[in-house]
């Protein structure tokens, strides 16, 4: 394969692997959400049974955290108020995890291959994440407000959140999300167990 054909076949993997990764067109509802990338369905009901993790927590905090955006990044700082500056953390795709937590996430899992702009990767990580804040500070896999509170925070700083009003907020955001991601599932979960076909 000469150099002009590989320059091809990369921009045509990239476009394949963008097009799967895009963002939902309504990402609001889970019904529509999982019957757009039945794929994804897959990958959080496997999180679910592997951590205990509820999906609709999961996509929760993914709504808040990214918004299904695969490529979402914190915005740069600006000096003066206009020449961009640096991020205020590495955090990255889905799940918006820090390069610190996504490689011990990997370490203690052996999912060396795993990377942050894959939905299949960043839901088994929140998965293991909430896993651990059960372990580390008891906090229920189903209580979307103080596990979204610990994703944030981290499991250092979580005892000190009753004086971040901010992320208070952003937990209730994430709490009432999960409400509405658990009834829309309830409604759709039959039809989205009986599918047998691959929806891209």
């Amino acid at each position: 394969m000469n150099f002009r054909n590989f320059k091809k076949f990369l921009i045509m993997l990239f476009i394949l692997f963008s097009g799967c990764s895009s963002i939902p067109k309504n990402v609001s509802s889970s019904c529509d959400i999982f019957s757009e990338r039945y794929f994804w369905y897959k990958h959080a009901k496997k999180t679910e049974q592997k951590w205990g993790t509820p999906i609709y927590i999961q996509l929760a905090i993914i709504k808040m955290e990214s918004d299904f955006d695969w490529l979402a990044k914190p915005p740069r700082k600006k000096i003066f108020r206009i020449i961009p500056y640096k991020r205020p953390s590495s955090s990255f795709g889905y799940s918006q995890a820090v390069k610190g937590t996504w490689s011990q996430y990997k370490k203690e899992t052996g999912n060396k291959l795993a990377t942050r702009a894959r939905f299949k990767d960043s839901v088994d990580f929140i998965g293991w994440y909430t896993n651990k804040s059960e372990k580390i500070l008891k906090i229920s896999k189903k209580d979307a407000f103080k596990q979204y509170l610990a994703y944030h925070e981290g499991w250092g700083n979580f005892k000190h959140y009753k004086k971040n009003k901010k992320v208070i907020g952003l937990a209730k955001k994430v709490e009432k999300q999960a409400g509405v991601y658990k009834r829309q599932l309830s409604e759709c979960n039959k039809s989205l167990n009986k599918n047998k076909y691959i929806i891209f």
